[in-house]
């Protein structure tokens, strides 16, 4: 192989490979904070992971990535094996269209598809142009490196017999194209280098078929790299990927002459030949293990246990491999992370409920433990958003993580507002004042308004509900903003009248001042959730 030759192969596989990740970027910004609901959206069967898995995986072009997002999203107990399991099938699928891509015979349409693209990317009006350029460029670029793939190969004309080898013993071709995937850890790079051989007579469909397979085991190998580090239910969705591509490799090693059979019926052309054999292959083994899911969990749940785990007070969404594998993940788990955020001040709340009724000094240790939790975790969110940011964000999930991140400080205010209630709780039982009959009963009233404000701007922003929002910005916080004036009122008058301790009522009047205020951040954070209807044009 000559020096120019490696160079054209290399520099082919280069291109191929940026190609996949600018398509793969460009359908992202075009999919928008769609793709961000999608990824979150429910799978809880293993037939919706499957429409999932492969639907993400066809706009993020890459089963790695989408396999990435599945063992973070288990390792933050976002998902379940069983879900899981389900995605990572879908993902096998989705991966397939890039090969039905590069089979088309359009590489001489390559340059004026990239000069159209990049007429676009460069003069596009909007950002949705700009992105249809750049994905235009991609697709371009795609043909382009096949093209230099191929070329590069000619020199191996005449020594056919090299890969002789491979349709004579099939082993060797499956652990030709898994070591291949593994080292540039993209079976699509590999299944276009193996289509691109056989469109120049290098190889036979008896060699080429068993690569495939190989490249579908190899590509596991990204999976057990996200495990690495994480805890027992990561590695055992990356264990099922692991399993169901090696299963379902070994089912159709058994069956190669039936496969190749089927595979000669769909096409008389050998790059398409490959493209269906690579599609046939993953939609008939998702078929297979589709119906045993549940004893294929069990399955993998007896060769890694789990454990038992223990109460984490970190982040628990903020995987930074998401960052890489899909910003608009990366966007969602930040969402969730604060959603988590949002249950800890609402169990201060409680606990400051629980203090003043029930007069239990236990609560005090409790919600200053629960407010540093709190400050660490908008320290790391507010740092993880950073870093995202430095991604190249579409317009749509940059507003929607900075409208997240804005909520951030309300949150750790509310956090501040339930430490004073508790401190204002201490220093009323340490110096024994009392509260009459009249000023619990307000205290119920405002805390009640106040605790359900809160909770409800929280399940707005978890179901993306802009009716609960509303109520919120419409109707609780100017009632909290009324009653605490009206109560203030009333208890500056029983001061006058000397129907209440003067030290009690200065501790009382400062708790309805620090309960407004948490209905002010309450009210802010019903706003994240409008502003991403907006950007969605609902009303």
């Amino acid at each position: 192989m000559s020096t120019t030759a490696f160079f054209e192969l290399i520099g082919g596989v280069g291109l191929f490979l940026y190609a996949i990740k600018l398509m793969g970027e460009s359908l992202q910004d075009l999919a928008g904070d769609r793709l961000r609901q999608l990824i979150s959206s429910l799978t809880s069967t293993p037939v919706k992971g499957v429409l999932v898995g492969t639907l993400v995986t066809v706009l993020i072009q890459s089963s790695s990535a989408t396999t990435v997002m599945t063992v973070s999203f288990v390792h933050a107990g976002l998902m379940t094996l069983k879900q899981a399991v389900g995605v990572i099938m879908g993902a096998n699928i989705g991966t397939t269209v890039t090969a039905q891509l590069i089979a088309f015979k359009i590489k001489h349409y390559a340059l004026p598809i990239i000069a159209a693209g990049m007429i676009l990317a460069v003069f596009g009006r909007t950002k949705k142009q700009k992105y249809l350029g750049n994905g235009m460029v991609g697709f371009g670029l795609l043909f382009l490196g096949m093209q230099h793939m191929g070329d590069a190969m000619k020199f191996l004309r005449g020594r056919e017999d090299i890969f002789l080898a491979f349709s004579h013993h099939p082993v060797l071709g499956v652990l030709a194209g898994m070591g291949l995937t593994m080292l540039v850890q993209s079976s699509s790079a590999t299944v276009g280098l193996t289509i691109a051989m056989a469109s120049q007579g290098l190889l036979t469909l008896d060699s080429a078929i068993p690569i495939l397979l190989g490249d579908n085991i190899g590509t596991t190998i990204t999976a057990v790299i996200a495990c690495l580090g994480s805890n027992r239910s990561a590695k055992q969705a990356a264990a099922g990927h692991v399993m169901f591509n090696v299963i379902g490799v070994g089912i159709f090693m058994l069956t190669l002459p039936f496969f190749k059979s089927a595979v000669l019926m769909t096409s008389g052309d050998i790059a398409r030949q490959l493209a269906n054999a690579h599609t046939l292959f993953n939609v008939v083994n998702t078929l297979l293990f589709l119906p045993f899911t549940s004893l294929f969990v069990k399955l993998i749940q007896i060769i890694i246990p789990s454990r038992e785990t223990m109460f984490y007070t970190g982040p628990q969404f903020l995987d930074t491999k998401l960052i890489d594998a899909s910003p608009a993940a990366a966007v969602d788990a930040v969402r969730k992370e604060i959603i988590r955020m949002g249950e800890l001040t609402r169990e201060m709340m409680r606990d400051v409920h629980n203090a003043y009724v029930n007069d239990d000094p236990h609560m005090i240790e409790q919600v200053n433990q629960t407010e540093k939790i709190l400050n660490e975790l908008t320290h790391k969110v507010a740092q993880y958003s950073s870093e995202l940011w430095q991604k190249s964000l579409s317009e749509e999930l940059s507003v929607v993580l900075s409208s997240y991140v804005n909520g951030l400080g309300d949150l750790e205010r509310i956090g501040d507002h339930a430490q004073n209630l508790i401190e204002l709780y201490e220093f009323k039982r340490d110096n024994k004042l009392p509260f009459s009959t009249k000023a619990m009963e307000e205290f119920e009233e405002m805390f009640s308004n106040t605790n359900r404000a809160v909770e409800l701007s929280l399940e707005s922003i978890r179901d993306e509900d802009t009716r609960k929002a509303r109520e919120v910005i419409e109707v609780l916080e100017k009632k909290i903003d009324a009653m605490e004036k009206e109560l203030r009122i009333r208890h500056i008058k029983r001061l006058n009248q000397g129907r209440c301790h003067p030290s009690a009522g200065v501790v009382f009047i400062d708790i309805l001042s620090n309960m407004e205020r948490i209905g002010d951040h309450a009210h802010n954070l019903s706003f994240i959730v409008m502003d991403v209807a907006k950007l969605r044009g609902e009303k």
